[in-house]
């Protein structure tokens, strides 16, 4: 009896032959296949797209930082509760100058005078647009960049000349300065200034895009400016920042150092990136979306492949084939359609990714993590999805499936 036993007991599959046997509902329903496996790969490709490019941003962020340096310290009045403009002491930038770690100082100055293409645009035409007294140290200190032609030096600074921000070129009408032709004039007040230059935007302080810099001495002359400043740039070694930081206050205005305003412009810029990525969780739950309707749609096909095959799983079972090898067989199937879906998704997330980050010049970051946390998921709807179909398989009896 034992002989009889063992001579008639189930052959005990390798995962090489659960692996084939799943294999075949795929080859034999190609179609059905692709569309269930899309549903999977649209949910993994989104995983990925949502938390690739977040990383690409973070990492180009990273490097923009560091190339604009995390060492600038930006100080201006505080908010006056009368409305009034406030400026800061004359003598401010000097005294900052003069702390120990601080390398360069700049300062602005609104001279809160209208701009305007020329005497016979409206008055309104400039509205928006600052005309700003400016230190010739200020592109140095804020790394900024010439779009075209250049900044005030020493001698320009003294004379009507003024360069323009990039949206307020654009808002002129001046978006270029041609070598060889001669240089627009845009009219400040009731006074012409020749343009010098064009600045690139300067992330910094987006704040002078939308302004025109003319010299503290031009703007004295020509002006009436009272050369008190109302925002200072300080440079100044990193690790002292903190500590120039909290005697800023005092230094710039030691009558009233509550009314001086100390701020990191690397922080406004690094809110601003990570405010811009807020939308990430909610393409992230998105994803998550198109995964259960994924997993769904295996379900489906699996229920119906096992409709479809009863006479397959009729004659495996008169063969001699165990209820746990029929249940194998359908939860393998089940798993490597979601695993054939984990890994386009990931493919298409990852290209998605790398053509996002290049059209904007930003390094590609693809995280393991993502990745692998995708392809897991992917496997695990695969089990869920397979272990209701594959057990409604295991539990046809052998007549009943050769019948139908």
């Amino acid at each position: 009896m034992k002989t009889v036993d063992r001579a008639t007991r189930p052959v005990r599959l390798t995962p090489l032959d659960l692996l084939a046997l799943g294999l075949i509902g795929l080859r034999t329903r190609k179609v059905r296949a692709v569309l269930s496996a899309l549903g999977i790969a649209i949910g993994i490709a989104t995983i990925v797209v949502v938390t690739g490019i977040p990383a690409s941003s973070q990492r180009n962020l990273m490097a923009e930082l560091s190339a604009l340096g995390t060492d600038v310290l930006q100080v201006s009045p505080a908010p006056s509760g009368t409305g009034e403009a406030v400026a800061l002491p004359a003598q401010a930038p000097a005294m900052v100058a003069r702390i120990g770690p601080v390398r360069q100082v700049a300062a602005v100055a609104n001279t809160h005078t209208p701009l305007r293409r020329s005497d016979q645009s409206a008055e309104g035409d400039g509205a928006g647009l600052a005309v700003l007294a400016g230190s010739p140290d200020l592109l140095p200190v804020l790394r900024a960049r010439m779009h075209s032609g250049s900044f005030l030096d020493a001698t320009a600074a003294k004379l009507p000349m003024i360069v323009l921000g990039s949206a307020t070129a654009t808002r002129l009408g001046i978006p270029d300065l041609r070598p060889g032709e001669p240089p627009p004039q845009v009219l400040v007040g009731r006074q012409w200034f020749t343009v010098r230059g064009i600045l690139a935007p300067v992330p910094l302080s987006p704040d002078l895009d939308v302004a025109a810099i003319i010299g503290w001495e031009s703007a004295a002359t020509y002006l009436h400016f009272d050369r008190r400043p109302t925002v200072i740039y300080v440079r100044t070694y990193e690790p002292a920042i903190e500590q120039v930081r909290s005697v800023l206050q005092a230094t710039v205005d030691p009558a009233n150092p509550g009314q001086v305003r100390v701020s990191l412009p690397s922080d406004a810029l690094a809110a601003k990136r990570a405010t811009a990525n807020t939308f990430s969780a909610l393409f992230l739950g998105l994803a998550v979306v198109a995964l259960l309707v994924g997993g769904v749609g295996v379900a489906n096909t699996m229920v119906i492949s096992v409709l479809e095959r009863r006479p397959e799983i009729g004659l495996r079972r008169a063969l001699g084939a165990s209820r746990g090898q029929i249940r194998g067989q359908f939860l393998t199937e089940s798993v490597v359609l979601s695993l054939l879906g984990g890994f386009a998704g990931t493919l298409i997330g990852a290209a998605a990714t790398a053509g996002y980050a290049a059209w904007l010049g930003w390094p590609v970051v693809i995280p393991a993590s993502a990745a692998l946390a995708g392809l897991g998921g992917a496997a695990l709807i695969g089990v869920v999805a397979g272990v209701y179909p594959s057990m409604q398989a295991a539990r046809l009896p052998p007549a009943q499936a050769l019948a139908s």
